[in-house]
């Protein structure tokens, strides 16, 4: 199966990037970047979730690319970064160090955006040199920082023991996906989106993870299964706004109200009613929003309009 898989057409259809880059992490891994919208504009960076890739980003891209530029990266192992024999905290930490200095100039800001695990990578990262030399602001998007199993939803069983050790099964299970059929399109609603999502958010979101190689899959459900990240959130020392579904059953809304409980600069919480998981799919323009908000707010120059005007 094509690890490229995706949808071609329709909002959810990824762009052709303005350029490539491999960044090469500090183990050697290589990581494959893209670059979309003007060279001059205000940044924003994005790190996508557990098994997906830069596709995912798709309508977030779209509409930024406008007046940002929008830098997005395939985790090691996902999308067209190549599989690598490392998975730990670490190293989400090390990669996104290596894709901002790689990507941006030295003392650049930019926003930096992470659903899921890439949310993780940006909390793995806070304490780092590099991180903090780049990110102005940060917008986490249906992510936690401990507890990922214990807190997940996926199993409709009491909180304990029991849904503990199933739901540990089901997330770290090494079986194939398999083709993207109509009852694999259920499996992933019921587990990762909200119960009104659209058929082609579901169809997008589908043909993404299905493509992710059960290799990868499951090295990283073994870091997610034994997260512990609740330091770097104290870390994150950036003015921070947080977006969570209220049906998310990956990552329910205890996490998002721990993060905004802990957060060093909080701006914010958007609980969404009945969304999922995947807020940035569920719910594209309002994500994308956040980013500008974020954008005119805390870095020097606003959309690339407000830079002209302002030369």
């Amino acid at each position: 199966m094509s690890r490229l898989l995706h949808v071609s057409t329709g909002p959810y259809a990824p762009p052709v990037p303005a350029r490539e880059l491999t960044v090469t992490s500090a183990d050697g891994s290589r990581l494959h970047v893209e670059v979309h919208g003007p060279e001059d504009a205000p940044a924003v960076v994005l790190a996508h979730g557990w098994s997906c890739s830069t596709a995912f980003w798709a309508a977030q891209t779209k509409d930024l690319s406008v007046d940002h530029r929008v830098i997005a990266y395939d985790q090691r192992g996902h999308g067209r970064s190549p599989v690598s024999v490392s998975h730990s905290t670490d190293a989400l930490a090390d990669d996104l160090e290596a894709v901002l200095e790689k990507a941006l100039a030295p003392g650049e800001k930019a926003v930096v955006v992470g659903h899921s695990m890439g949310g993780m990578a940006v909390l793995a990262a806070a304490g780092r040199a590099g991180f903090r030399e780049h990110a102005v602001a940060v917008l986490l998007c249906s992510t936690g920082s401990s507890r990922l199993v214990d807190e997940s939803l996926v199993v409709p069983l009491r909180a304990g023991r029991l849904r503990t050790w199933l739901t540990r099964k089901v997330l770290g299970t090494r079986a194939p996906l398999g083709p993207v059929t109509p009852a694999a399109r259920r499996i992933l609603k019921y587990g990762t989106m909200g119960p009104g999502s659209a058929p082609h958010m579901v169809e997008a979101c589908a043909r993404i993870v299905h493509a992710c190689p059960r290799a990868v899959r499951y090295a990283w459900s073994r870091v997610l299964d034994t997260l512990d990240l609740d330091h770097g959130v104290r870390e994150l020392a950036v003015p921070t706004a947080v977006v969570v579904g209220t049906a998310d059953r990956l990552t329910p809304p205890v996490h998002a109200r721990a993060l905004v409980a802990a957060l060093p600069q909080c701006v914010g919480i958007t609980e969404l009613a009945g969304l999922g998981h995947m807020t940035p799919v569920e719910a594209p323009e309002l994500v994308s929003a956040k980013i500008r908000e974020l954008t005119a707010t805390y870095m020097e120059f606003g959309p690339i309009d407000q830079v002209k005007e302002g030369a």
